[in-house]
C-alpha cells in the first residue's frame, strides 16, 4: 500500500466516525475528574490507615 493509498483511506474513515457532542465531553471528562478524585481519597485513606495500624503493630509511633 503506497502512502497515498493510506492517506485517502484514512480520510474516508474519519469521515464515518461519529464524534460526540461538547455537552458529553464535558460530562466524559466532569466524571474522570470525579472517580480520579476519588480514586485518590480512598487510596490516601487506606494508605494512611495501614501506615498507622502498620506503625502500632511494630510500635514505631
Amino acid at each position: 500500500m503506497k502512502a497515498i493509498d493510506y492517506i485517502k483511506s484514512t480520510k474516508e474513515e474519519m469521515k464515518q466516525v461519529t464524534w460526540p457532542t461538547r455537552q458529553e465531553v464535558l460530562v466524559s471528562t466532569f466524571a474522570v475528574i470525579l472517580i480520579s478524585v476519588g480514586t485518590a481519597y480512598f487510596l490516601w485513606a487506606f494508605d494512611t490507615l495501614f501506615s498507622y495500624g502498620l506503625g502500632k503493630l511494630l510500635n514505631i509511633n
